[in-house]
């Protein structure tokens, strides 16, 4: 696919403006059709338990399935397109990076807790069913048949077989070395701005917080929630808003055996909790679902909350080492759908707005950015998530 700007013939390139997943699967793909591209980020990925991309926060599920809900079906199956790419796209990416990104194929075991929870899982095991979706409904012995380690009392589940699970901090790096293998530059920075036109006869110039710009013919908004805090042209961010989550980090201990083999999600008494297990021994428990701007504070309450559903579930539990507690804010867009591609200024992109799918999207959005970028348009199957798919009088 011939670049339309950028690329060898030369141009002012692509600045991306973000170093999340989104901005890097963004730079990795835009560099492998030929552009040149500038990632700026102000934290680097050389620590990614220390970045502060919410990126480095996520547990890593790629679970369509069992993180459906009524009403976002069209989200559901552009979930599940992503989770098909995932295979072909972690061997590309571990070959262009000769890192691993921790990619587990065991499925995923959705739980109930009571009554009450079980006829949740029912309902969406019928929402499933009516998508396709290859799902298992399981009373509580065969659930703990798979998992012996979950409570007496769960009632039953739902076994995901196809619902997969990664470690996004290594994914991260990954695309952070593949993009640099690619040709992909990165500058240290804040964009603060993105003006139009830009300096030197660029279309479009990302102004950094120290003052410097970067001439471009198409820039990416890829920013997360603090998207909407650049100054742009026109006002085609939509207002994001951060939906905060805590979880901890834990780590069986040395010589135990392993507390799950899969990714355990479940519902106690009404709340969401899960188990994502690592094949080091760690265990990512979380997460609470906050709406509360952009507060970063660990909370007793928070941490308490996850714990206490996790024990419920799996008392084990208790005998592990919490090795890391973790506050993240996840980018969501007033409809809870990602935004993506072209907007009404020429030549400026938007990949945002993936809210608890980050992970999970980051194969197709790599795909629809780079189609993006070199004609301007979507894939039909990601019109739906058009960044310019409502004007400004509409988000309000």
């Amino acid at each position: 696919m011939r670049p339309t700007s950028g690329g060898p013939e030369g141009g002012h390139g692509v600045v991306v403006v973000g170093g999340g997943l989104a901005g890097r699967v963004t730079a990795w793909r835009a560099a492998q059709d030929g552009h040149r591209v500038t990632l700026v980020e102000p934290d680097p990925v050389t620590d990614p338990a220390g970045a502060r991309a919410a990126s480095t926060v996520a547990a890593g599920m790629l679970t369509p399935a069992t993180e459906a809900v009524f009403g976002e079906e069209p989200l559901m199956e552009f979930g599940i397109r992503s989770a098909s790419l995932y295979p072909d796209f972690v061997a590309e990416l571990e070959a262009a990076s000769g890192l691993g990104v921790g990619y587990r194929t065991t499925g995923t075991l959705l739980v109930g807790f009571d009554a009450d929870d079980m006829a949740v899982l029912d309902r969406l095991h019928d929402l499933q069913k009516r998508l396709g979706v290859e799902t298992e409904r399981l009373s509580g012995r065969e659930c703990r048949r798979l998992e012996p380690m979950l409570a007496p009392a769960v009632r039953g589940g739902v076994l995901a077989p196809q619902d997969h699970s990664v470690d996004p901090r290594l994914l991260l790096r990954a695309l952070a070395v593949a993009g640099e293998r690619a040709g992909a530059a990165e500058v240290r920075g804040r964009v603060t701005a993105v003006r139009s036109p830009g300096a030197g006869g660029a279309r479009l110039g990302a102004v950094l917080d120290d003052g410097r710009e970067l001439p471009a013919d198409q820039v990416v908004v890829a920013a997360g929630c603090w998207s909407d805090r650049i100054d742009l042209p026109e006002p085609v961010v939509p207002p994001l808003r951060p939906v905060k989550g805590q979880l901890l980090r834990t780590r069986v201990p040395a010589g135990e055996p392993p507390l799950v083999e899969r990714t355990v999600r479940g519902l106690v008494r009404g709340f969401p909790v899960y188990l994502v297990p690592r094949a080091d021994g760690e265990i990512v428990i979380g997460a609470t679902q906050e709406e509360l701007g952009y507060d970063t504070s660990l909370t007793a309450g928070g941490l308490w909350q996850v714990l206490r559903d996790a024990r419920e579930l799996v008392p084990g539990v208790t005998e592990l080492e919490v090795t890391e507690t973790c506050v993240g804010l996840r980018p969501g867009s007033p409809d809870n759908e990602p935004l993506l591609g072209p907007t009404r200024v020429p030549g400026l992109h938007l990949a945002g707005g993936h809210f608890r799918h980050g992970v999970l999207l980051t194969p197709v959005t790599g795909e629809v950015m780079a189609r993006a970028l070199a004609t301007g348009t979507l894939p039909e199957y990601a019109e739906r998530f058009a960044a310019d798919r409502a004007g400004e009088t509409t988000w309000k």
